[in-house]
């Protein structure tokens, strides 16, 4: 380490993502003058498995010829809604889903696949899994992709899936420290605050991050929150050495690499400055920074560190010190020589997959009775999905819930908007006056009352309704009268597949939603 230079020392603490399926102009460039040593993988960089491991590879080589070292290639690939394994790739079920299994195990091999389907392509670092406790409901970027409500739930299944990850080979970054479940601000759009003291965090939210750091967690992310309670000078975690330093490396224990959340997103960019974040998180004693979007923003971190080192006020030791522990772990992780999944080895993950899959759907109330093919009597409606938040695509236009599921019965359709309004309603309401059975697919319809109001006037219309909610559970807890309540966790091709299997009576339902009641 002492051969390198003070940008090269830097650039392997810098993680850039890229903006295409190929390796361009600017990220050589990165690579080659600012010696840029990781990258982020998102959706818009991933076509198929093919693609994937061509672009890794040429990654590969050219971060290593111009740093000398091996890049470590990230994801964030949790499961569920989050996703970014190209679609002919095996993508497992999210946290929520899989602990309502009620088997941990499940947990483990969800791990465990996640880290062969990677390792194949060249990815050697996941962002995952999610050790926050949603004990917020209307937290609007964590919900589904945590484990539970409880710190035992998200500690047990967590800490599987932790251990699945890094016994594949894969290095693993728990998060988000020290907890982003109780809040109702979305970090990528604002700056959450969580006015707890350290004490009361210590009784839930850091209970799954003190048991991951006992088992060997070696990657954690911080998060972009206030603690003004833990933290007086008025920054987030990622920036505060009070949190970072005395609380997670002094008190707590770790000894692994510390990572950023992304520096671009609103919570540091717009309070702070991308520039800024950068170091402060290294004073902090974050080791990683990542800047996933714009090179101009890495350029500035980069230079901003520069001068900050040369002045005095960012000291050497620290950069040295987050160095060396990125080299360790690149050592560790950084040469995947997996060669591809054979046939065999792609389909013992995909049924195993499918089948955490099927046992996490939930029935919640009322009496579920099965689909007859091709029935007259039946229409499924629902929306396509949205996210307010930046965690995934805004809209998602490639799945429709109603039409995979109203084909795969043979039964008739009807797509309706994410919130109908007054005259929607109505309009739908006549459509359906022919059917005596109808299955809504609900999404986030607590956030979007349209669609809870659709469901109490199809049931008080007289219709036998089945409800399925494709997105937070809570949506259930709000529906009146004999509704049939399914729950699903994520609107995606394997957890609607598994739905259409029980609405057809192919098979019961079995998972127990992890939530207290």
């Amino acid at each position: 380490m002492r051969e390198l230079t003070l940008r090269e020392k830097i650039g392997q603490l810098i993680v850039a993502g890229l903006p295409g399926l190929d390796l361009d102009e600017q990220t050589n460039r990165l690579i080659a003058d600012y010696k840029i040593g990781n990258i982020i993988l998102f959706a818009h960089n991933v076509k198929d498995k093919e693609q994937v491991k061509d672009l890794c590879s040429k990654l590969q080589k050219k971060i290593t010829e111009h740093t000398g070292h091996p890049a470590l290639i990230s994801i964030d690939q949790e499961g569920g809604r989050v996703t970014r394994l190209p679609k002919d790739a095996v993508n497992v079920s999210g946290a929520m889903a899989i602990a309502s299994t009620g088997r941990p195990e499940n947990a483990y091999a969800a791990g465990r696949i996640t880290a062969r389907e990677m390792r194949a392509l060249g990815i050697n670092f996941n962002l995952a899994p999610v050790l926050d406790i949603n004990n917020n409901k209307k937290n609007p970027v964590i919900n589904v992709r945590s484990y539970g409500d409880t710190a035992e739930v998200v500690t047990e299944y967590g800490l599987q899936m932790m251990r699945g990850l890094q016994e594949g080979g894969v290095l693993a970054a728990i998060k988000h420290f020290p907890g982003h479940g109780d809040t109702a601000v979305d970090s990528h759009l604002g700056l959450p605050s969580i006015d707890k003291s350290l004490e009361e965090l210590a009784e839930l939210e850091l209970k799954p991050f003190q048991a991951a750091i006992d088992s060997g967690a070696e990657a954690l992310t911080s998060a972009h929150i206030l603690f003004p309670s833990i933290e007086k000078n008025g920054v987030p975690a990622t920036m505060s050495r009070t949190i970072i330093t005395d609380l997670l490396k002094n008190k707590m224990g770790y000894q692994g690499l510390v990572i950023s959340d992304c520096l671009e997103m609103n919570a540091i960019q717009k309070f702070y400055g991308t520039a800024e974040g950068a170091v402060g998180a290294l004073k902090a004693g974050v080791h990683l920074l990542f800047i996933s979007h714009s090179g101009q923003l890495i350029m500035d971190a980069v230079e901003r560190i520069e001068q900050a080192v040369e002045s005095g006020e960012l000291p050497i030791e620290i950069v040295d010190e987050a160095v060396e522990k990125v080299l360790f772990y690149k050592a560790k992780y950084g040469i995947v020589t997996d060669g591809e999944l054979t046939a065999a080895e792609h389909a013992v993950n995909k049924r195993a997959a499918e089948a955490i899959s099927l046992e996490s759907i939930c029935h919640v109330g009322g009496k579920l009775d099965p689909i007859q093919p091709n029935a007259a009597d039946t229409i499924i409606i629902g929306s396509l999905p949205y996210r307010p938040d930046q965690a995934s695509s805004q809209i998602g236009t490639e799945l429709s819930f109603p039409v995979e599921t109203g084909e795969a019965l043979g039964v008739s359709y009807l797509m309706t908007d994410i919130n109908p309004d007054e005259q929607q309603l109505n309009d739908i309401l006549a459509k359906v006056r022919g059917y005596s059975k109808v299955v809504v697919g609900m999404y986030n319809g607590c956030d979007h009352t349209g669609q809870l109001e659709l469901v109490h006037r199809l049931s008080r219309a007289g219709h036998q309704v089945t409800a399925i909610a494709l997105g937070k559970p809570y949506d259930l807890e709000m529906l009146e009268g004999e509704v049939c309540g399914l729950l699903a966790f994520e609107y995606t091709k394997m957890a609607i597949q598994s739905v259409i299997r029980i609405l057809s009576g192919a098979t019961e339902p079995t998972g127990k939603l992890s939530l207290r009641q």
